[in-house]
């Protein structure tokens, strides 16, 4: 009986978590009766009452509730076993969700944030470009997010800024407006030997994670751009993607016109039905290797700056992007 009321608990924390507002029993019943939950108003109303008892909630007055920062945690915490696939659906949503055309340049783009005290990156811009520069991030552009900006739910607190790298699902939603559908498989640590992908010396599969594996990687200090940068032999995130075995052709040319954008990633493809790096890839598909959206601010963890880094973190507009080489100038107009 206890474990069923804690699930309705935290349905509700997920249902808050997804709004903007604060809101009130009955738009969370109407909220939770669309994803086939049936639970009554007075009933919500209790649970409230008892999260908010706990600090899980904020109540609004007649507005509603709205999540709180325990309440974030509590729910990230939660049932970690029902997560498993949630990465995967997440993948498959924010490559639905995003709308960039690369016919026209116009449209939103998924992002990674890096929350940091703007000091700490002004020391690291040079290794920063220089992982952009060699090659080893999403593309050539970033974005900043100032202090008070949100992105989802994700704030920049007060004295800190946001840096937005283009995240590799990016890809995914643009072969996605093409018709071609993508099977992201798994996240990794690409071993570089003078400066050419070698091998996956770890692996973690999208579909058994609830957290990226590009974030476990960084915070376990398993990674090695430093050294990337530096002699060309290191370790650094890449993802593997398949595709139908039909589409390679045109999937090399999108890359190829992403790139011209600025937005590339593709390390390389391999042939259909055949392993590509020794990873084993099925019959009717080909695989392909996509450079790691976190790259770039990965350096900072290296160089013991403690950042906050989230993969996936929402949609922006291409527009907001600029050119890395500009980061120091932008960085200067905020401090």
């Amino acid at each position: 009986m206890e474990r069923k009321i804690r699930k309705k608990e935290v349905v509700i924390l997920n249902v808050l978590k997804d709004s903007e507002r604060p809101l009130t029993s009955t738009k969370i019943a109407e909220k939770l009766e669309l994803t086939g939950y049936d639970i009554s108003e007075r009933t919500i109303r209790l649970y409230l009452k008892k999260l908010e008892e706990e600090g899980l909630v904020e109540s609004n007055g007649k507005k509603g509730c709205t999540i709180t920062e325990k309440g974030m945690d509590e729910l990230n915490a939660s049932w970690i076993i029902e997560k498993v696939g949630f990465l995967s659906a997440k993948i498959d949503r924010m490559s639905y969700q995003m709308s960039f055309d690369i016919n026209t340049g116009v449209g939103t783009v998924v992002i990674n944030v890096t929350v940091v005290e703007p000091e700490h990156l002004m020391k690291n811009i040079e290794y920063i470009q220089k992982v952009y520069a060699d090659g080893y991030a999403m593309g050539q552009f970033l974005t900043i997010l100032q202090p008070g900006e949100t992105l989802n739910h994700i704030n920049i607190p007060p004295g800190m800024i946001g840096i937005g790298t283009v995240c590799s699902i990016t890809l995914n939603g643009v072969l996605l407006k093409h018709g071609i559908p993508t099977i992201s498989r798994f996240g990794g640590l690409l071993e570089l030997i003078e400066k050419r992908p070698s091998r996956f010396v770890e692996i973690i599969m999208y579909d058994g994670t609830s957290i990226d594996p590009l974030e476990i990687f960084i915070r376990s200090g398993m990674t090695n751009y430093m050294g990337a940068i530096k002699t060309g032999n290191g370790r650094i995130g890449a993802s593997f993607r398949e595709f139908p075995a039909e589409s390679k052709e045109m999937v090399q040319k999108i890359d190829e016109k992403m790139k011209r954008i600025g937005l590339g990633g593709l390390v390389g493809i391999g042939m259909p039905g055949q392993s590509f790096l020794d990873i084993p890839v099925s019959e009717g598909r080909v695989g392909a290797i996509v450079i790691g959206g976190l790259n770039p601010v990965s350096v900072l963890e290296e160089n013991g700056v403690r950042a906050y880094s989230r993969a996936m973190a929402g949609l922006i507009d291409f527009n907001r992007l600029f050119h890395y080489k500009e980061l120091g100038e932008r960085l200067n107009e905020l401090v």
